[in-house]
């Protein structure tokens, strides 16, 4: 039908050309005796009119129809990009999960039909995962039973004085301002606040216990509370904030720099690498995980840019550093030795941004701490080697200089580089043990924020005090086997840990190409300590035993 209409009104535009011309050309046709031969020229010339018009006019509706189409595409292209480049807005962790949770239960009521084999399998992973850690943390190496500890072997007690009671609370409450609670401690450890609770757990060989209850009170309050103060720390390469609470706590805040799945540019030397905010607090979940506790706690939180660092903070070097971005994000950059620049600003998300809250330890008035220069410490240099990567019994020299000559610092080192190899950190040049303790006291963890840069490659120097040396604690190899099983799998009790923290509502802390990562590691670890009993005739030599009574495999 479409088809005899286009014909029909073809013919009648032909018609009508020809009638036009013809009428045109003979009224301006001079005379000519030869009116046959005219008549054809003029049928020609008409043909030729017309055929030129309708060229003209259907050039110009394909034009029309062309520049349509382009205006289309660019739209549709840029409702594309407007999507796509929307600032992300953090909720507040409490409203994340009421709007995950309300988002879940109206999903499931509408597609419940599509969706309801996959929430199924996510939930039942889930549920396994957190089974897998919860067994994990009830196997008997991980509660062996420890000795009484002798009141040298607290880092800090409280006094028993009824005088000197009195004198110190009256220098707290001198030192009382607005915006923080009133001080109403005692001797009775139920009125100290979890910070304190925590500073007065630290002992000889652990940072806390391993079934503390203090734990997720005290991470659940760097979490949430209210921030009275913020300044940024002095020392360190990279920016990093001390925030503080109205119980006088206090934890170190470093703020997001990478997002989750980026990886460490390969052509970045490892002493120019970020510091992540979220490998900071996987690097407390594994210190835990594989039973050293040996970490102060961290935690993430949200913060808001304006109001829980500009508007409160008294580092007026800080508050200059502050601008808002081209596309009207809070952002500020501090002042440090790498990074802090508008180059490299921490920027809101408009206002919120990610961090890390670990918690500090007691004052140095108190509590004085000494920093070790690692024997296997790295050059630092684009161009050098350290000694310990030139020669291969670099170890035959470090058994025979104290501290390493006697105790377990050389075992302790050990085990620090086991925790470095499986997070992948290159950044161990110094560490810090308590004074009061001396010698005989364990490793503190300080410093993880270079760690989980990559995981589609593995650094086998950092096992180099492992393979040099060819010694191993009974508990941490027993722990490794645990963990490389595939009831206890690292990759998912790491993954069940990490999903208890609050920033895990926004995303998952780590990639599942980082937690892959841990299970490869980890099957090199074992097989390096496998490698280093096949070259000692004697197993003594090799495995340190500190749990003599322990009689399991």
């Amino acid at each position: 039908m479409s088809t005899q209409i286009n014909l029909t009104w073809h013919k009648k535009g032909v018609q009508e050309c020809k009638r036009g011309i013809r009428s045109k050309g003979q009224s301006e046709l001079p005379f000519s005796p030869d009116r046959r031969r005219q008549k054809h020229l003029l049928e020609d010339s008409t043909m030729r009119v017309c055929t030129r018009r309708r060229s003209r006019t259907l050039r110009f509706w394909l034009l029309i129809v062309f520049l349509c189409l382009h205006l289309l595409v660019v739209s549709l292209v840029l409702s594309i990009y407007h999507t796509s480049c929307e600032h992300h807005s953090y909720p507040d962790i409490q409203t994340s999960i009421s709007f995950s949770i309300q988002n879940t239960s109206a999903s499931t009521s509408t597609m419940a039909a599509a969706g309801s084999d996959t929430q199924e399998v996510e939930m039942d992973g889930t549920a396994g995962d957190l089974a897998k850690l919860e067994a994990l943390y009830s196997h008997p190496l991980y509660n062996l039973p420890t000795p009484p500890l002798a009141d040298g072997d607290w880092l800090l007690r409280v006094r028993t004085k009824k005088k000197e009671e009195e004198r110190s609370a009256q220098q707290w409450l001198s030192a009382n301002e607005d915006g923080y609670d009133p001080i109403l401690w005692n001797a009775s450890a139920e009125t100290h606040p979890p910070w304190l609770r925590f500073h007065l757990g630290i002992s000889r060989w652990q940072m806390y216990q391993h079934k503390d209850p203090n734990l997720s009170v005290l991470t659940q309050q760097m979490a949430s509370h209210r921030i009275v103060s913020a300044v940024q720390k002095s020392g360190g390469t990279q920016l990093k904030l001390v925030m503080s609470f109205p119980n006088y706590g206090q934890a170190l805040f470093k703020p997001m720099k990478q997002e989750r799945h980026e990886e460490t540019n390969a052509n970045l030397y490892y002493f120019s690498d970020f510091e992540r905010h979220n490998a900071e607090i996987a690097a407390f979940h594994l210190d835990r995980i594989l039973g050293f506790r040996r970490m102060p706690p961290v935690v993430g939180r949200l913060i808001n840019v304006l109001k829980q660092i500009k508007d409160i903070t008294t580092d007026h070097k800080l508050v200059t550093t502050f601008f808002t971005s081209p596309v009207g994000n809070a952002c500020f950059y501090g002042q440090c030795s790498y990074y802090c620049s508008t180059e490299h600003a921490i920027c809101g998300r408009p206002l919120k941004i990610e961090g890390s809250m670990a918690a500090m330890l007691p004052d140095p008035s108190l509590a004085p701490r000494r920093s070790w220069r690692s024997p296997w410490r790295r050059s630092y240099s684009r161009s050098k080697l350290a000694q310990w990567e030139t020669e291969s019994n670099y170890c035959d020299s470090i058994k025979k200089m104290p501290p390493y000559d006697r105790g377990t610092r050389l075992v302790d080192l050990i085990d620090m580089s086991i925790l470095d190899f499986l997070m992948s950190n290159m950044d161990r040049h110094h560490y810090e043990t308590f004074e009061k303790f001396g010698n005989d006291t364990f490793l503190i963890h300080l410093d993880n924020g270079r760690a989980f840069g990559r995981h589609s490659k593995d650094e086998p120097s950092i096992l180099a005090p492992l393979v040099q040396c060819c010694r191993v604690r009974r508990s941490t190899l027993l722990r490794l086997r645990l963990l490389s099983l595939q009831s206890y799998r690292m990759s998912d009790v790491m993954r069940a840990s990490l999903s208890q923290d609050p920033l895990a509502v926004v995303a998952p802390l780590l990639t599942e190409q980082h937690l892959s990562a841990l299970d490869r590691r980890l099957e090199t670890v074992l097989q390096t300590i496998q490698d280093c009993l096949q070259q000692h005739q004697h197993h003594s030599d090799v495995i340190y035993d500190d749990i003599t009574d322990y009689h399991g495999a």
